[in-house]
């Protein structure tokens, strides 16, 4: 696991953004599994601006909301559509975001794990974190081997989200959500969290005990995270001088 602590979030995300830039151009047909909330928009926003060729790239979003009409300004759908898709020159049969409407939304979640395996896998999925440590909607206590699947919200994430929507009571309370077990299956991770109240979350998953009460602790396991931070993030990490002087001290070609 790899710590970058910036100043700024922008600067934090700049990294992140160079990160999937460089894979982009490496790999031209990559599979991006992407983020939705107020964390990854700077991002969105970023990658945008720097022009990358999307027109083989697939992407597969974390999560979705069960039962808002998909035209709702609420769902993932809307949110990645307005604030990315329609930017880039991306192909929409390669966009993936799990149907919150479907008949049968268990075997659309074992399509959606399907379709995963179908290309390969997930080259680099894009995190954030609850201020419980949730991944995607994976809640606190949520299997450490999950797979893509139905979950309830609790009610602290309600109250986090209810300002998307005007009030609490209009958060939906179930979801559909990549499980950690999908998570942990792409090649890299990349996990942003900016703000102190973000602080604690970040310090229980990377430095506390592996525990499906952090659900971000699992990132652990990892061979292959990234996780990008602001100081108010980063202000609970014990080791946060040493992760400094670590990317301080990386050779040239590790840099982003």
């Amino acid at each position: 696991m790899e710590i970058i602590i910036r100043e700024t979030a922008a600067s934090a995300t700049g990294i992140a953004a160079r990160i999937i830039a460089k894979l982009l151009r490496d790999k031209p047909a990559a599979v991006l599994g992407l983020a939705t909330g107020s964390t990854p928009l700077p991002l969105y926003r970023t990658l945008i601006e720097m022009n990358l060729d999307w027109s083989q790239v697939t992407t597969f979003n974390l999560d979705e909301y069960i039962g808002l009409p998909r035209e709702h300004p609420q769902t993932y759908h809307s949110f990645m559509w307005e604030n990315l898709f329609q930017h880039i020159n991306i192909s929409k049969d390669r966009v993936h975001i799990p149907d919150g409407n479907a008949a049968d939304i268990p075997a659309s979640c074992a399509d959606y794990e399907a379709r995963i395996r179908e290309v390969g896998g997930i080259d680099l999925q894009v995190l954030g974190i609850g201020t419980d440590g949730h991944l995607g909607f994976n809640e606190p206590t949520s299997s450490l081997a999950s797979r893509t699947r139905i979950k309830t919200l609790t009610r602290q994430t309600r109250v986090d989200n209810a300002r998307f929507f005007g009030s609490e009571s209009e958060v939906p309370h179930h979801v559909i959500t990549m499980g950690i077990g999908t998570i942990m299956e792409a090649r890299t991770n990349l996990l942003l969290a900016f703000g102190e109240n973000k602080a604690r979350a970040i310090a229980e998953a990377v430095e506390g005990p592996i525990t499906s009460i952090n659900p971000a602790s699992v990132l652990q396991m990892h061979p292959a995270v990234k996780v990008c931070l602001d100081e108010p993030a980063a202000s609970e990490l014990k080791r946060a001088d040493y992760y400094r002087w670590v990317y301080d001290n990386k050779p040239a070609w590790q840099t982003f």
